[in-house]
């Protein structure tokens, strides 16, 4: 079986879904060369566990992303790795805590748009390389991490707290991801939103349950099984389409 893709770059790698996506990548049979795990303070005390995995990983690069400037310093430090490669794979998991309120949200949950745009360049430089054709993260993709709580079809009622911020949030990350995957598709770049499954995160609440490890197997088999016909989609993580 190929590699996913030769390069991946996972936001929000510090704990929870991140981390665990980090780490798949990492352990399996034909890892990416390049995997760039990205959070606010990777060399801090939170980043401990992603310190403790890039230990035992060469291909794991340690990232900081925190506010535009350095979002800018790692588009920087990305290209001085791949070369002229390009990067194959941005996986946006990093976002609004389920927790937050209006008065909470500031620019550093809000700077989905920033992150693609200046990472742009990159994937429009991996979607140009020799012999690729059609959609697929071995070319370029961008997997925004969703929920089904942001799905204005579904509309969930969620007893305990309506949650509207984070909600909202999430339905307006998936609109960039419906739009960037109708401007990106003739640039051979696909963009696909993923909703990873009830799982229990420090973001999340009591009533995620454990399946971190399931449902991360679950996204990278998805993903590994996009195309064309996905770009654009509202997915879980065992590939149904789910209602924007």
């Amino acid at each position: 079986m190929a590699a996913l893709a030769r390069s991946v770059l996972v936001t929000g790698s510090n704990r929870g879904i991140g981390l665990e996506l980090v780490r798949q990548l990492a352990a399996s049979p034909r890892p990416p060369q390049h995997i760039f795990a990205t959070c606010r303070d990777p060399e801090g005390p939170r980043g401990k566990a992603l310190q403790e995995l890039a230990a035992q990983h060469p291909s794991i690069k340690l990232v900081q992303l925190v506010n535009l400037p350095s979002i800018r310093g790692a588009v920087r430090a990305v290209g001085s790795h791949l070369k002229d490669q390009g990067l194959n794979l941005l996986i946006n998991n990093a976002g609004v805590s389920s927790h937050a309120t209006l008065r909470s949200l500031d620019s550093r949950e809000i700077a989905l748009v920033s992150l693609l745009q200046e990472f742009l360049p990159l994937l429009e430089k991996a979607a140009k390389g020799v012999g690729k054709e059609g959609l697929s993260c071995s070319r370029a993709a961008v997997i925004n991490i969703s929920t089904k709580l942001g799905s204005i079809g579904l509309c969930l009622k969620v007893p305990e707290a309506p949650m509207y911020p984070y909600r909202a949030s999430k339905a307006a990350q998936n609109m960039v991801t419906r739009c960037m995957a109708a401007e990106l598709q003739d640039k051979g770049i696909l963009c696909v939103a993923i909703h990873p499954g009830w799982v229990k995160t420090d973001m999340g609440t009591e009533k995620y349950h454990p399946l971190g490890q399931n449902s991360v197997q679950g996204i990278l088999t998805v993903l590994a099984n996009l195309s064309q016909d996905t770009s654009g989609a509202f997915l879980d993580w065992e590939g149904n389409t789910l209602p924007w």
